[in-house]
């Protein structure tokens, strides 16, 4: 008995295996007469094409199509934007000075970057550039358009923008080396301010030395750090785990997955707080990207910080840079991230513990209100207090010295809030 049931198993295996392979000839079968198509049109278009075309533009052209048709971040670099890429990614590159990607045809500003040309002169995250110079950027791609935009420093160059609820307008830039320090940092009074513009290979360090630098000018413990990656649109995976790291003491920071489940991986902090339990509020917007959406999402679902802000871009896909020998590289869309607590960042973003719009602060003049002191016959105050107590508010700042950045404003309240809270439950 034992041995017939052998000989069925044998019998089916052996059954299978033919149509296992004419499974796998018939799907060889159909990509040959695919590539076959493709070297049909290629011959058609070399002999018949109104100009001549050399056969490095057409595979080039070719390849470029099929990697941009699989969605907005995949692309192709050729031997100059491979080179760099790498450059941009060390801190310093030429152009000026914006993160973008595409948009219905259109190239759309993820964010400008700090103290950059395109800073300066004006261009917002979410600006859509429909011409570059006067030409059509409807029918480029992607890589097409980055390189118009790349040109000799000092070169001028003239975007025509479209922005919501605006008549399109046209803003000139003056092309210059964009030297990136992605880490800038100063003191609001006893609290710690740190600006991430970008996640290059600086990142990391400059959190940590900036902190350093708050905590010595300071002189004493802040009352708790500010993280601002507002307008940030990401950079270099590693930065943004070491960034998310510097803040937490264990755990996971991120999991990337695959189409082959063999491929996932998960990063997990070590031990350690720069920050030492300090509170900690990050600040994002729709420009926060991707490296940026990590450090926000890490945070928030390990409740090390308050998030603040509006909602991030929602880029959560992984890119992986492909060398091709010879021809440059490939960008490929490989996987997407996940935050610790397993949701997806891509088309959802992270959306802020606290919703902030950007606003306008202005101080409302009081009239007619009376006060105890106003009143026949109030009692004084009594001995022992100064008569200038009301001069300021609570922080020493008057109404002339608001900033105009509400929602810094509004994170530095919260932190003050939050460490006044600690101090009495302390005490």
């Amino acid at each position: 008995m034992l041995r017939l049931r052998h000989l069925a198993a044998a019998a089916v295996v052996l059954l299978a295996v033919p149509v296992a392979t004419t499974i796998a000839q018939d799907d060889k079968s159909d990509t040959y007469r695919q590539l076959k198509l493709f070297g049909d049109v290629f011959e058609r278009v070399r002999a018949d094409y109104v100009e001549q075309v050399t056969d490095e533009e057409l595979i080039e052209a070719a390849i470029r199509g099929m990697l941009a048709d699989l969605d907005p971040h995949s692309s192709y670099l050729n031997a100059e934007s491979f080179t760099d890429m790498r450059v941009q990614t060390k801190g310093e590159f030429g152009g000026l000075g914006i993160e973008v990607t595409m948009e219905n045809g259109f190239v759309k500003v993820v964010s400008p970057i700090d103290d950059t040309p395109a800073f300066r002169a004006g261009v917002k995250a979410g600006d859509l550039i429909t011409h570059l110079d006067g030409d059509p950027v409807l029918g480029m791609t992607l890589s097409d358009a980055v390189k118009k935009m790349r040109g000799p420093v000092s070169s001028d160059i003239i975007l025509t923008i479209r922005r919501e609820g605006e008549d399109p307008l046209e803003i000139a830039i003056t092309r210059d080396i964009i030297k990136i320090k992605s880490v800038r940092s100063r003191v609001e009074g006893d609290v710690g301010y740190l600006r991430v513009t970008t996640f290059n290979e600086q990142t990391t360090p400059g959190i940590e030395r900036e902190i350093e630098k708050i905590n010595s000018e300071i002189g004493e413990k802040p009352r708790g750090y500010i993280l601002d990656l507002r307008n940030n649109p990401g950079g270099l995976l590693d930065e943004a785990i070491g960034v998310s790291d510097a803040f937490l003491h264990q755990g996971e920071i991120v999991s990337t997955r695959g189409r082959d489940t063999d491929d996932s991986q998960r990063f997990n902090a070590r031990q350690g707080d720069i920050a030492e339990g300090l509170p900690l509020v990050v600040l994002i917007n729709g420009g926060s990207a991707s490296a940026s959406e990590i450090v926000a999402g890490a945070l928030q679902d390990h409740r090390r910080a308050i998030i603040m802000g509006t909602p991030s871009f929602g880029k959560g896909s992984v890119q992986t840079i492909i060398p091709l020998s010879g021809h440059g590289a490939m960008r490929l869309t490989t996987a997407r991230y996940y935050t610790p607590s397993g949701r997806s960042i891509q088309a959802k973003g992270i959306d802020p513990d606290i919703l902030v719009e950007p606003a306008r602060i202005e101080t409302i003049e009081s009239r007619g209100q009376r006060r105890e002191a106003d009143l026949r016959g109030a009692l004084d105050n009594g001995p022992g207090t100064g008569d200038d107590a009301d001069s300021a508010g609570a922080d020493g700042n008057t109404a002339n010295d608001t900033p105009a950045d509400y929602q810094l404003q509004r994170a530095l309240d919260l932190l003050r809030g939050l460490a006044l809270f600690n101090e009495r439950m302390v005490n």
